[in-house]
């Protein structure tokens, strides 16, 4: 009898060790947003350029740039909605004529892909990305 109630109570404490771990597993690694998105955006299908966001969400604020290279452009105001999948994004940018653009940016995601539209003071268009 003694032998049974141990046994019966290692078994509970292992099935509530297992069960922490899985769920801290979980939340580390649902994280939707955070790394490297590569994809295309444009004013149409047939003119579509190469764009690249480095995104971090830490869970209740979203960061990121921009093609991350020489021409960085910092998001200014981003934000998720974990029930919708919904993104938005703000950046300023300079743009051909060396006057300051800012581009509003709204999209949705969908695992590892992410697509939705864009705005901007001369213009709009759409864009679709995948996380790597």
């Amino acid at each position: 009898m003694l032998a049974m109630k141990v046994v019966t109570l290692s078994l509970l404490l292992a099935f509530a060790a297992l069960s922490g771990c899985r769920s801290q597993a979980t939340s580390t690694g649902s994280d939707p947003l955070s790394g490297r998105w590569d994809g295309t955006w444009g004013p149409s299908e047939e003119r579509q350029t190469h764009v690249v966001l480095e995104l971090k969400w830490d869970g209740a604020k979203l960061t990121g740039v921009v093609n991350p290279d020489s021409r960085a452009m910092d998001i200014s105001t981003a934000s998720f909605n974990a029930n919708t999948s919904a993104v938005k994004m703000e950046l300023d940018a300079i743009d051909l004529n060396g006057e300051m653009d800012h581009y509003s940016i709204q999209g949705k995601v969908d695992g590892k892909n992410m697509s939705g539209t864009w705005t901007r003071k001369n213009g709009a268009g759409t864009f679709k990305i995948s996380r790597n």
